[in-house]
């Protein structure tokens, strides 16, 4: 049975990644060890990096460089692109006491990331057997996420204002998709704060509410 805490929501700021993956998995760990270790949501910006999922699913392009480091982490899901104009959203939550298996955690964030879209007039959706947020057929936010001893790790990336040639030497959900961003311009750092916290918001709310069934 989950204790009644409270969501603690954190902006970061612009960050390097590795260093928060690695605080994600020290914070995890603290949440597994001790009760009374409060869930939390994290949410930042990272310096360009690519990641690669646990299974290491290789979707790169063989006929383009990649613009920045890979790192291959213990996440699930295929080679992204994080960086400068994207939000990410990394919920530490135990989703075993919230009796939330996998599938139904990532209809959660991707629902709150559909609400989001829609405070800003973005009419986004899901695409059936592909994980994420889209528009028509362009991605606009990817999903990543890892269970262990009941808690959550990973999370989201959502794009705001991404240079889309960093996604040029990757092909998301193997299939030739494109991505899309949120905006036409890039956001200025209180931007990207305000959307990150709003998302955050939503989150909680479908955290809170007892008719969410996923």
């Amino acid at each position: 049975m989950l204790h009644e805490q409270e969501l603690r929501v954190k902006w970061l700021g612009k960050r390097p990644y590795l260093p928060v993956w690695r605080s994600m998995q020290q914070q995890g760990k603290k949440m597994a060890e001790d009760p009374a270790c409060a869930e939390a949501v994290w949410l930042c910006e990272h310096h360009p990096v690519y990641t690669t999922g646990r299974r290491g699913v290789d979707n790169r392009r063989s006929n383009k460089p990649l613009l920045a480091p890979l790192h291959r982490v213990d996440r699930g899901g295929e080679t992204t692109f994080h960086g400068s104009g994207q939000v990410l959203m990394y919920p530490l939550l135990r989703l075993q006491a919230r009796n939330l298996g996998v599938r139904s955690y990532v209809h959660l964030l991707e629902t709150s990331c559909i609400r989001l879209l829609a405070d800003y007039h973005i009419d986004a959706h899901r695409r059936e057997g592909f994980p994420g947020v889209w528009l028509s057929n362009k991605k606009i936010a990817a999903v990543g996420v890892r269970l262990r001893q009941g808690i959550s790790y990973h999370g989201m990336a959502l794009n705001m204002h991404v240079d889309p040639k960093y996604f040029e030497a990757i092909n998301p959900c193997g299939l030739g998709f494109s991505v899309a961003n949120m905006c036409a311009s890039s956001p200025c750092d209180e931007q990207l704060r305000t959307c990150a916290i709003a998302w955050a918001t939503h989150l909680q709310r479908l955290l809170e509410s007892e008719n969410y069934s996923g």
